[in-house]
């Protein structure tokens, strides 16, 4: 077992100086949760005194620390940082896309915060709902460049060549903002194009790509700074037309429960189409 990994048992109440008269700091109180370092006060933990953190936090004594004297909890590190928030704060502060809900009430529930636990069900409640009504619409658009640029013939003759450049944009709205995470996903980390701050924040997501045809020698295509369309890994697809594109965002969205509403302009040709709504009854 290696070092970061040992654990010791804390000691009593004999402790020295700096110690209150339960044997716990004065100072801050640093926890080691799951591999992650946090550091807080005693009026903090226990601000709930019936939970499970009110009661490590009195007599006796937390059971373990780490090699460095910090209190041991073997818990998720990286929900605790929402537990500790809301200790401090009294409310809890998510962000708008928050994909781990579930494992936060988990976590909630271990350490027994009744109030936390209460707000994350009527969090939970309004996901539900929201997620019952949601409505996916997603409009995608074609032009081409058409691109001139020299090709070396042989040591002392250039030539002239021409080359179409087809550039595609996608704009896709969802008022549920976790369909739109499980589609970058899908799309990699770094979609090309992607506006992080663009209207409608999380529940918006607008890409801009352009596959390079084979006649197209890549230095040009790189000064066109255009990038393709790929599906993350190990897929790694690229997307090269419009249809590539709505059939991964089907693929996606049909497995989230949404079904297609309305197609245009050809119902009947729904992968060559220019937009697309679905919706999640």
């Amino acid at each position: 077992m290696g070092e970061e990994d040992q654990l010791q048992e804390a000691p009593g109440k004999g402790d020295p100086a700096g110690a209150s008269p339960r044997g716990l700091p004065l100072g801050p109180i640093t926890l080691n949760v799951g591999g992650t370092v946090y550091t807080t006060t005693l009026e903090t933990l226990t601000r709930f005194p019936d939970s499970m953190l009110g009661a490590m936090f009195r007599d006796p004594r937390p059971a373990c620390t780490d090699h460095r004297g910090h209190y041991f909890i073997d818990r998720d590190g990286k929900a605790f940082r929402h537990v500790l928030n809301f200790l401090r704060q009294g409310r809890l502060e998510l962000p708008e896309v928050y994909p781990e809900l579930g494992l936060l009430q988990a976590e909630a529930g271990f350490y027994q915060i009744q109030p936390l636990l209460a707000e994350l069900g009527r969090l939970a409640a309004e996901r539900r709902r929201r997620r019952a009504g949601a409505v996916l619409h997603v409009d995608v658009a074609a032009c081409e460049r058409l691109l001139h640029f020299t090709v070396r013939r042989g040591p002392h003759n250039y030539g002239l060549s021409t080359c179409p450049l087809r550039v595609f944009s996608a704009n896709v709205f969802c008022t549920d903002g976790a369909l739109l995470d499980l589609l970058r996903g899908r799309l990699g980390a770094d979609s090309p194009g992607e506006e992080p701050g663009a209207a409608g924040g999380p529940h918006r997501l607008q890409l801009e790509w352009a596959p390079r045809p084979p006649e197209l020698p890549e230095a040009e295509y790189a000064k066109q700074k255009a990038r393709p369309l790929r599906t993350a890994p190990p897929e790694g697809r690229e997307l090269a037309t419009a249809g590539d594109f709505l059939e991964e965002v089907l693929k996606v969205a049909l497995d989230q429960g949404f079904r297609v509403d309305s197609v245009f302009p050809d119902p009947a040709d729904i992968l060559n189409s220019h937009s697309l709504r679905l919706v999640r009854l």
